[in-house]
């Protein structure tokens, strides 16, 4: 074991994951990334989070490495937008839920063995400020974030006696390259709707997860949302 706490990253090649994977070393963390492209962390691996196998391999290569395991964040997904609900898809359905639920599943689990030979540690997931208030045109994406705040609810419950912490994040809108440029949520006429008029930043979110991970000791099952006061 080591002094320095070492993180992995799902989605940690762009957006919020990789401005996670940014705060933490640049908090004195070594990170390993899990995504589909390159990410700038201490470990990139390439993966599909779906792949259970991948994942705990990834995961256990990187505890190895490194050491340790201190801290799991899922921020791997995607978005989709504008498709009314009659329109969605059986395979737009699986895909959505296999990546943002599966993909959080297969973190965690990778990550808990782990964690509870140390008897501390986090589990954060990256859900969303939808799945508090709801949407009407990406409901597969919302039911995946919503489900994903029941897991970490209910995993909270189950481990919070071994040491492990698991809480949530759930962002507003954010200025990520996830979100179209055209996208709804961009528009002037929705940013005024806002009580801070503006998108959240990924660095935002960052620091929200960085607080969990490191002063928020108190946190178990909680959601934190940092959402420009989309949801009071």
């Amino acid at each position: 074991m080591t002094d320095v706490p070492v993180a992995v990253i799902t989605g940690a090649a762009s957006g919020i994951g990789a401005a996670c994977a940014w705060m933490l070393r640049a908090a004195g963390w070594r990170t390993a990334g899990l995504d589909l492209n390159e990410s700038d962390t201490d470990l990139s691996v390439r993966l599909d989070v779906t792949d259970t196998g991948l994942v705990r391999a990834a995961v256990d290569g990187a505890a190895h490495r490194f050491g340790q395991l201190d801290l799991m964040v899922t921020a791997a997904g995607y978005y989709e937008e504008g498709i009314d609900v009659a329109a969605i898809t059986r395979a737009q359905w699986d895909r959505m839920l296999t990546v943002i639920l599966g993909g959080t599943v297969n973190a965690f689990k990778a990550a808990l063995p782990h964690l509870l030979r140390r008897g501390s540690g986090g589990l954060i997931a990256i859900s969303s400020e939808l799945a508090l208030a709801g949407s009407a045109t990406d409901l597969h994406y919302v039911a995946a974030k919503g489900a994903v705040l029941g897991l970490v609810k209910s995993l909270a419950l189950e481990v919070a006696h071994t040491g492990i912490r698991v809480n949530a994040v759930a962002p507003g809108p954010t200025d990520t390259p996830l979100l179209a440029q055209d996208s709804l949520w961009r528009e002037p006429g929705y940013l005024a709707t806002l009580p801070l008029r503006r998108l959240v930043t990924p660095q935002e979110v960052a620091s929200t997860v960085c607080y969990l991970a490191t002063e928020g000791s108190m946190y178990c099952g909680e959601v934190l949302s940092p959402n420009a006061g989309a949801v009071i």
